[in-house]
C-alpha cells in the first residue's frame, strides 16, 4: 500500500510555483514509483509548466522530475 497525493495547483506569481517545485524536489528523495520497470509501471513525478490556457495558448513544459530508482543501463 503506498500513500499517494497528486496536485495541480496554478500560481499568478513565479516565485510561489518555484517554491513547491522546490519542496516537491526537497521531498522526492523519499518518494517511491510503483513497479518500475514493469509493463504496469507509474512513475512519480513533478512537472513545473507555463500554462496558457487563461489567454488560448498551449501549457509549455519547463521541468520535470522523475522518481527512478532503478538504473537506466
Amino acid at each position: 500500500m503506498k500513500y499517494r497525493v497528486r496536485l495541480d495547483l496554478s500560481f499568478d506569481n513565479q516565485r510561489d510555483a518555484q517554491a513547491l517545485l522546490d519542496y516537491a524536489r526537497a521531498q522526492s528523495g523519499k518518494a517511491t514509483s510503483i513497479n518500475e520497470g514493469q509493463d504496469n509501471e507509474e512513475i512519480s513525478f513533478c512537472e513545473y509548466e507555463l500554462c496558457g490556457h487563461d489567454e488560448g495558448l498551449p501549457c509549455t513544459s519547463l521541468e520535470k522530475l522523475e522518481v527512478r530508482k532503478l538504473s537506466s543501463g
